[in-house]
């Protein structure tokens, strides 16, 4: 098995180098993103560094996850340096949009909307948004329209698709926005709302880095909810290399690998 993965990390970064070549060559084409990340030999990354599994940060400072994983494996395949930029969550797509980084990975749901503005590759992971509560509150929950009720208090990330779910499927519950997911797990803890709408990873992860506390999650995922990259709408080539570049993960089976990290 060992043998194997050593295997199948060459292929990738065989493949990783011709797909670096081929960029190099086509970069005589109209590409501005291409060529500013290899003319500062630099990969500014775009993140919230709060949503764990996909972007958390370490006790020391350090930045994990599988988007930071991602994200490190595409500089390594460009040849350049990975520059992460941590900023709130509803601040990441508009710093896209200002140039003030190449792309987005931060759990980020792929939608129509979101789509009008920015371009995205994925899905490289499927999620569904979920509820995390206290075991006392409402621990008997099957159905999200079951939290739809006056002086049901609910939380979720700014600017989220979870934000979205909540007032399309729960519009008579109190929301209270948070800035990240630190902020609403703690808001849950404290009993200041009741429950915490996110997507299912970020629930599950919160249930066991907080025990003792009776938080807990629903199995079943209430939605469907495809992560992408995004990326500026006016270059096609780095869309088209980012999906090139997904697919070699995907193909070589280095991307679940990153997954079961």
């Amino acid at each position: 098995m060992r043998k194997m993965k050593k295997w199948m990390l060459l292929l990738f970064l065989l493949l990783s180098a011709a797909l670096l070549s081929a960029c190099a060559n086509m970069t005589g084409a109209a590409s501005p993103a291409v060529d500013g990340i290899l003319q500062k030999k630099t990969l500014v990354l775009g993140t919230s560094g709060s949503q764990p599994p996909f972007s958390m940060t370490t006790r020391d400072g350090q930045l994990i996850g599988l988007d930071i994983d991602i994200a490190r494996a595409m500089a390594d395949a460009l040849d350049v340096t990975l520059q992460i930029e941590t900023m709130p969550f509803a601040e990441l797509l508009p710093a896209l949009k200002a140039g003030r980084v190449d792309m987005v990975l931060s759990g980020l749901t792929i939608t129509p909307q979101r789509n009008l503005d920015v371009a995205f590759v994925g899905p490289y992971f499927i999620s569904g948004k979920s509820v995390l509560t206290k075991l006392d509150t409402v621990a008997g929950i099957e159905d999200a329209s079951e939290i739809n009720m006056p002086g049901m208090t609910v939380t979720a990330l700014a600017g989220s698709t979870s934000q979205e779910f909540v007032a399309a499927v729960m519009p008579e519950a109190t929301f209270v926005p948070a800035k990240d997911y630190d902020q609403a797990v703690d808001m849950v803890l404290k009993d200041e709302v009741k429950v915490m709408i996110a997507d299912y990873p970020v629930c599950i992860i919160s249930v066991f880095r907080y025990p003792g506390n009776d938080l807990i999650s629903m199995i079943r995922p209430l939605s469907f909810e495809p992560l992408g990259v995004a990326l500026p709408a006016n270059d096609p080539l780095l869309v088209n290399w980012v999906e090139n570049f997904l697919n070699i993960c995907q193909g070589t089976g280095r991307l679940d690998e990153m997954k079961e990290v």
